[in-house]
């Protein structure tokens, strides 16, 4: 299997490519300069992993929600790359990718990820991993106000990880409630994580053709 994986959702571009067995990664932290960044890193790590872009069996990409620039470009390379050389597409939820991260770093399981959203609101979801490697918590995630989102976490109970850049500006996020809260230093995506979760929705056959890929926003989905 061979997938190259994208994102360019927040402040860094990142690109991970497997290739069988083997994974490359690469990210470059570059605000607002998404668009110089992203095809020189897939260049470099297609010739890293000695494949072209003809090559590969699936694209995947992170959705957003995220910076909204640099979820269209993310959207509009991976679909360009997608028509070109009729590659199906995967779509990855910028928060189930930072949740991922959690697990791959400290095997977290059950998730609180606060994105700040730079409108007084976050982007926010609760996931939890279950036994055969599933993240549940898609249908929560919302674009919240602060006191929406402790309204959510009085209904929840016991030892959360916390990731994401809305820990860091929501300090009361993090002191006014009862729950046991462990806050990590991971507050962006990376393709790396993307490679999992893309082999599962493969392997549910969740796929989509370029046409039909779409951001995710979440600008009307408040709950």
């Amino acid at each position: 299997m061979r997938i190259l994986a994208l994102d360019t959702t927040m402040t860094s571009c990142s690109v991970a490519l497997l290739n069988k067995t083997e994974e490359f990664t690469s990210i470059e932290h570059c605000p607002h300069q998404h668009t110089q960044y992203i095809l020189p890193l897939i260049q470099d790590i297609l010739q890293k992993g000695k494949l072209s872009i003809q090559e590969l069996d699936f694209l995947a990409f992170a959705s957003g929600p995220g910076n909204f620039s640099g979820i269209r470009i993310c959207l509009s390379i991976t679909q360009g790359l997608s028509l070109g050389a009729d590659i199906p597409l995967i779509a990855i939820s910028t928060l189930q990718i930072i949740a991922q991260a959690a697990w791959r770093h400290q095997s977290a399981q059950r998730i609180l990820v606060a994105i700040h959203a730079h409108i007084g609101k976050i982007y926010w979801a609760e996931y939890q991993r279950s036994r055969n490697g599933d993240w549940i918590g898609k249908n929560t995630e919302s674009l919240l106000t602060p006191e929406e989102i402790l309204t959510r976490m009085n209904h929840l109970t016991g030892r959360w990880t916390c990731v994401g850049t809305g820990w860091l500006v929501y300090s009361q996020l993090i002191k006014n409630n009862h729950l046991e809260l462990e806050i990590t230093k991971i507050t962006t995506p990376h393709a790396k994580d993307i490679l999992p979760l893309a082999k599962k929705k493969i392997y549910l056959k969740s796929t989509i053709l370029a046409r039909n890929a779409k951001p995710s926003y979440l600008r009307n989905n408040i709950c």
